[in-house]
């Protein structure tokens, strides 16, 4: 083999990564993965498409290392294979928005500047909420909290929220996260504690995106 047959098959290589993310719904799947191990049929139901279609797009991710099943009876699981495939996520998704301005432009519309947090900001969010100053809240499903959360987080998914107002303080501020900035579970949840009296924000952070920031989780 010659250099230049080594340099195409080198690239080519690479190029398979690139390939599997090629799809919009993949994305999403990585993103759904970042929460943790989840069935086919879940996945499915999350990302709004049928099995067969989940069950394709997650062949692909495979294909390229970047999922890994696991069959419990009946029911096959993913997970992602490493923490850099979340990681990968965020990054590309951080470079969209970089370059693309209808990115920038849509989730301008979805999260305001402080909502957007910074190195510095995280680690006020952290101590503040370690001191009890806010109460952060983790809206996704319990699972996905059980599996790493941001530290201090309280689980109150967001079709049990209203059921549990009386649980949350009404003098203090309330920070809700949910998957990450395409998510809108936040949104939903700080409208609706806005509704009710609460002083709350939602933020753009989620799970992946306090790992790539070399940030520490908890777990239950």
């Amino acid at each position: 083999m010659n250099s230049r047959d080594i340099k195409n098959n080198l690239y080519e290589l690479v190029a398979r990564i690139g390939k599997a993310v090629s799809s919009p719904k993949r994305l999403e799947l990585l993103e759904l993965l970042s929460q943790g191990e989840k069935p086919v049929e879940l996945l499915a139901n999350e990302a709004g498409i049928d099995m067969k279609l989940a069950s394709a797009h997650l062949r692909a991710l495979r294909t390229a290392n970047l999922v890994l099943p696991r069959r419990d009876g009946k029911n096959i699981y993913y997970r992602l294979s490493g923490r850099d495939v979340a990681a990968l996520w965020v990054t590309l998704r951080g470079v969209a928005e970089e370059h693309l301005v209808e990115l920038r432009v849509a989730l301008d519309g979805m999260f305001a500047a402080p909502e957007r947090l910074t190195p510095e900001s995280r680690r006020s969010l952290w101590e503040r909420a370690r001191d009890g100053e806010v109460i952060v809240i983790d809206v996704r499903p319990e699972a996905e909290y059980r599996v790493g959360h941001l530290p201090f987080a309280r689980s109150m998914p967001l079709h049990e929220l209203e059921m549990r107002l009386a649980e949350l303080p009404a003098d203090k501020q309330i920070v809700a996260y949910c998957r990450g900035p395409f998510c809108l579970m936040s949104g939903e949840a700080a409208t609706l504690l806005r509704q009710r009296g609460f002083s709350a924000q939602k933020i753009a952070d989620g799970v992946p995106e306090w790992l790539a920031a070399g940030l520490s989780l908890e777990s239950d």
